[in-house]
């Protein structure tokens, strides 16, 4: 094999450490651990060498980068990610979709591009970003801030959620909804809150390498299954209320 021949070689196939430095960027939290972790869970499946270690193709980092997003900026729970995989592996095996297949990018290296799977929002975000962003009166962030459902975490910035959260209560304050209604649902979502740190708060105090990552998505898994039960519920109450 020629070096040129080499080196192509060398850039299909990664090894974990280059697979972090490679996807770090967008995932800057992304460690050893989580790739591990969803290797174990099966949403990865890298090569191995003789000797043991993992060889990441420019498919397996399509996949990584794919689940990745989905945790990042959809929330999903790995049993949903898992479905979504399965649906898209099926799909490209009959030849009806390309989602998962390896894409050039503007250096010809085969595979994605970051912008690809880039997040419409900062993971930071001032108070001006959050009214930028949302498109909404500064009077109503302010308003949603004072009530305690925009909340600033560490050195005064938002979390990219402020303006979503920003955004619905625009939308809900055009059917009469005002701010003072919705402390209801602050109230609500922290109790949720203290349910599911009492469940996986000793996930990850147990200490191994994958506990944090297996903490974080019993924690994710049951966020889900709870806004899925809440809406559920309304929806019988809102129907019955209707009807009677």
């Amino acid at each position: 094999m020629t070096a040129a021949g080499h080196g192509a070689a060398e850039e299909r196939h990664l090894s974990i450490g280059g697979v972090i430095a490679l996807l770090s960027p967008d995932f800057p939290d992304l460690t050893v651990s989580k790739v591990r972790f969803l290797e174990n869970e099966g949403l990865v499946t890298p090569e191995r060498t003789a000797s043991g270690y993992r060889r990441f193709s420019v498919e397996d980092r399509e996949r990584l980068r794919y689940v990745l997003t989905a945790q990042r900026d959809r929330y999903l729970p790995l049993k949903v990610i898992r479905d979504e995989l399965e649906a898209l592996d099926s799909a490209i095996a009959d030849g009806s979709t390309t989602a998962l297949l390896p894409r050039h990018g503007a250096d010809g290296v085969p595979g994605s591009t970051p912008d690809d799977f880039r997040s419409d929002t900062v993971l930071r975000l001032t108070r001006e970003n959050v009214v930028e962003q949302s498109g909404v009166a500064a009077e109503l962030v302010d308003s949603l801030v004072d009530a305690g459902l925009i909340v600033a975490g560490a050195g005064g910035f938002y979390d990219p959620e402020a303006v979503l959260v920003a955004r619905t209560a625009h939308d809900l304050a055009a059917h009469g909804v005002d701010v003072r209604h919705l402390r209801g649902f602050r109230t609500a979502a922290d109790r949720q809150t203290g349910l599911i740190t009492q469940i996986a708060g000793p996930v990850a105090r147990q200490g191994d390498a994958d506990a944090r990552d297996r903490a974080a998505e019993l924690a994710r898994e049951i966020a889900a299954l709870s806004v899925a039960l809440h809406s559920t519920l309304v929806t019988v109450a809102v129907r019955h209320a209707l009807e009677s």
